[in-house]
């Protein structure tokens, strides 16, 4: 295979990439060690994540394959791009809380449904819940207004009963 041939089949697993992924977040990672990535890595791969390391020039042409021009000014230097699959928020949070005891790692930007966002967009990004707690709080918050429906229902058919029972028991004594 020549060497056009594999920058065509970069280009093209990298464009199915940006495609498939719920958020992508470009990093620059100089001047962190080899141990330093591989856990950075690691904690990304925990929760579903996938970070590539793919030449500049050639995430310039998937950007400009789909649409999404506006990246290529972050695509200076060395630069990793992290794919978040399952949910938008999980890579970005990794990120962020790496970024913290981590200073030689920059967030440069990310892509949100086609769309570039800055570092503090990224940033915002990884303050938001995981779509799994987001999930338990819509639940939470349906959960309250159901069983005081129950209890409305219920009303009428406890006095209902009680009402039964009244009689029954005027009954007995009669």
């Amino acid at each position: 295979m020549g060497s056009l041939e594999v920058k065509k089949q970069i280009v093209a697993e990298t464009k199915d990439r940006f495609e498939n992924a719920q958020s992508v977040v470009i990093v620059d990672y100089r001047g962190l060690n080899v141990s330093e990535i591989t856990e950075l890595r690691a904690q990304l791969r925990a929760v579903g994540v996938e970070m590539k390391v793919v030449k500049n020039t050639l995430v310039k042409r998937v950007a400009e394959a789909l649409g999404i021009t506006e990246l290529n000014q972050y695509l200076e230097g060395p630069t990793a791009e992290v794919y978040s699959i399952q949910d938008p928020v999980s890579g970005p949070k990794v990120l962020a809380e790496f970024a913290k005891t981590h200073k030689n790692l920059e967030i440069k930007a990310g892509v949100l449904e086609n769309r570039v966002i800055d570092a503090e967009g990224v940033k915002a990004l990884a303050d938001l819940p995981s779509r799994e707690v987001l999930l338990a709080q819509v639940l939470a918050g349906m959960q309250g207004p159901l069983s005081g429906m129950v209890n409305v229902l219920q009303g009428p058919l406890r006095k209902f009963v009680y009402a039964v029972e009244a009689i029954r028991k005027e009954k007995e004594q009669a």
